[in-house]
């Protein structure tokens, strides 16, 4: 699953480490959201939206498979 998480924490100046603090894990977690190599939890999406403000949408972006 794609995502602006990245784009997004830097347009606010947000550090990895202090999101990662927000939202209760580790700051590796928040890279590999960021990198692509982890699809957050149905919670940690919930939360990583409510942290910013917008809509997990917003944030992530499903791509279906069959395309």
């Amino acid at each position: 699953m794609k995502n602006n998480l990245e784009k997004i924490r830097k347009e606010r100046r947000i550090k990895q480490e202090e999101l990662a603090d927000a939202l209760e894990v580790s700051r590796q977690t928040i890279g590999s959201l960021e990198n692509g190599r982890y699809n957050p939890s149905i919670l940690l999406a919930f939360k990583i939206a409510r942290y910013f403000g917008m809509s997990i949408e917003d944030i992530f972006i499903y791509e279906d498979e069959e395309k």
